[in-house]
């Protein structure tokens, strides 16, 4: 029995050896497989790790630029460095006393202060005081009701002038943090803060203008009172985008200032000629459309300008325009209401240019050539 055996027993050895070798070969290949998952897998966490570190230090960048614009300290030295660039003005009227604001400015070698028309309109006498309290006589050197805007000089020495600096105001957008710095009811270098809540907005201040429009204005939510009239509008790098200038009364949060834009445009002429004529003139009275005015005439268009009355002569009606035309887009710009109408022909146009007005008169669309015209002085 034992002979019979033998190969019986060499054959289960056999067999389990190749069991035991086609474990060891399923082994490795599972293995490998295996580690080639965890390779895979180990260089996708490495990719996702890298992207989330690039999203990190973006969300960082994010967080540093927010902590710089709103830290009470930020805000602190932009103070200090520009306090002493805006001062407080008094002017004596024949109905008394007035103050409002204005700052330094260099221009081109000349030191002037810029201020509001408004604040130095009809003053006999001038004088300005420093935020370390010295004070001065002033003068007025240039004016543009059209703008509200002043040119002062002062008679101090020259170590008490801080200019500050006028950049563009072509870049600001709806949302833009600003700061204004003026002397609200006397109380000298009174500093708030807000945002750009609107560009291209359209005054009118009947004292002052007789009537027309002041264009292209700043809207903002930094308060401004009686008194801040002429100080400047910052950006959070302190330089100056606007001049505050006005304020809807028992309004909350409703300031309006003159862009650095028209600053920049009219300083020279203000400083060298005393005055700014250069503000474009169609001869026209009118009112928004809206939808219910729309139907009211019948027509289709529920935006632009609709003119209810007409100078004549005026380079407008010289050229065609008529009562209840309705101008919808100048040079092919579209026109949805006076501010868009003022702040094109201010920022884009001057008096002799041509321009082509878009009408639509009943169910017409009609174009007409214009020869823009001078404004006449408002107190003619």
């Amino acid at each position: 029995m034992s002979g019979s055996g033998e190969p019986h027993t060499k054959s289960s050895a056999f067999f389990i050896l190749l069991f035991a070798a086609g474990l060891i070969v399923g082994g490795l290949i599972t293995y490998y497989i295996a580690f080639q998952q965890i390779s895979e897998l180990r260089s996708e966490t490495s990719n996702l790790k890298a992207q989330v570190s690039k999203l990190w230090g973006f969300q960082n960048v994010t967080y540093q630029n927010i902590t710089i614009y709103q830290n009470s300290t930020a805000l602190t030295e932009l103070f200090e460095n520009v306090r002493d660039s805006v001062v407080l003005i008094r002017g004596i009227t024949s109905q008394g006393t007035v103050q409002g604001s204005g700052f330094v400015y260099n221009y081109s070698g000349t030191i002037v202060v810029v201020t509001n028309y408004h604040v130095v309109h009809e003053t006999t006498s001038m004088s300005i005081t420093f935020s370390n309290g010295n004070g001065y006589a002033a003068a007025i050197n240039g004016t543009d009701p059209y703008a509200d805007l002043a040119v002062l000089l002062v008679n101090a020495p020259q170590e008490e002038f801080k200019p500050l600096e006028i950049v563009s105001s072509s870049t600001l957008r709806v949302g833009d943090p600003v700061i204004a710095i003026g002397n609200p009811y006397g109380l000298v270098g009174s500093m708030t803060t807000g945002v750009i809540s609107a560009l291209g907005r359209t005054i009118i201040t009947e004292e002052y203008t007789g009537g027309f429009a002041i264009a292209n204005i700043i809207q903002t939510s930094a308060p401004i009172n009686p008194g801040n009239s002429g100080g400047p509008l910052l950006n959070y790098y302190g330089k100056v985008v606007g001049i505050t200038t006005a304020i809807v009364e028992d309004a909350q949060g409703l300031g309006f200032a003159v862009p650095s834009n028209t600053i920049l445009k009219e300083i020279n002429y203000l400083i060298t000629e005393g005055s700014y004529d250069r503000h474009s003139y169609l001869g026209l009275n009118g009112t928004d459309m809206n939808y219910e005015l729309a139907q009211e005439m019948g027509v289709n268009v529920t935006y632009g300008w609709r003119v209810v009355d007409y100078i004549d002569p005026s380079p407008a009606h010289n050229a065609g325009v008529l009562k209840d035309d309705i101008i919808i887009a100048i040079n092919g710009t579209r026109i949805k209401n006076i501010d868009d109408l003022a702040s094109y022909l201010e920022e884009k146009t001057l008096p002799e240019e041509n321009i082509i007005l878009t009408v639509i008169r009943q169910d017409q669309t009609l174009n007409k050539l214009v020869e823009l015209g001078y404004r006449p002085y408002p107190f003619q």
